[in-house]
């Protein structure tokens, strides 16, 4: 039998490794990207990623995203560019356009009229999505943005404005996420 001085030990050294395991846990970066999906690379071939993030929401791992450019050492709103995300929770489509539209009005973007427009256009194309699923938004200058799955197309929403607050959510100076902005621009915190 172990006596008190060995317990107390025992229960000591427990603590400690969960503290460090779980320090470990949150301070791990999230894993490399892999490569665009086929369809994206044929389509958009010469994007390289930039840099890439972790959401995680009360220490929930919701999804890691990466951004994609054709100049892999900078981003530019107005270039070709893709936002890669991928999930780590399940959300259905629904919920991804009202939380879409719930960020764009937070950057500004009020008008009703306009974001019921983009609503309808984003319950269209958002698929429900699983842990493992991913989504490839690509801004397409002057025309809008073209969405993608694993292995298909997904659908197109043509509107510039909506490609810059849809992106906006996570690449505008204003965006709810700054740090998760910075380590995909490669900015400094």
């Amino acid at each position: 039998m172990l006596d008190q001085t060995q317990m107390n030990l025992s229960a000591f050294i427990c603590v400690y490794l969960r503290r460090i395991c779980l320090l470990l846990a949150f301070s791990l970066p999230a894993i490399a990207a892999p490569p665009l999906p086929e369809l994206v690379n044929k389509e958009y071939p010469g994007l390289k990623e930039l840099g890439e993030g972790r959401l995680r929401f009360l220490a929930i791992h919701v999804y890691d995203s990466s951004v994609w450019t054709s100049a892999p050492t900078a981003y530019t709103p107005n270039d070709l560019f893709a936002l890669e995300i991928r999930y780590a929770i399940s959300i259905k489509g629904k919920a991804l356009s009202d939380r879409s539209l719930k960020e764009m009005k937070g950057l500004g973007y009020t008008d009703e009229a306009k974001r019921a427009r983009w609503e309808a256009e984003m319950d269209r194309v958002f698929p429900d999505l699983r842990p493992g699923d991913r989504i490839v938004g690509v801004n397409v200058p002057g025309k809008g943005a073209r969405f993608y799955g694993q292995d298909k197309f997904l659908g197109a929403i043509d509107d510039p404005e909506f490609a810059r607050a849809f992106f906006g959510i996570w690449l505008d100076d204003k965006t709810s996420e700054p740090s998760l902005r910075a380590k995909m621009l490669k900015l400094p915190n």
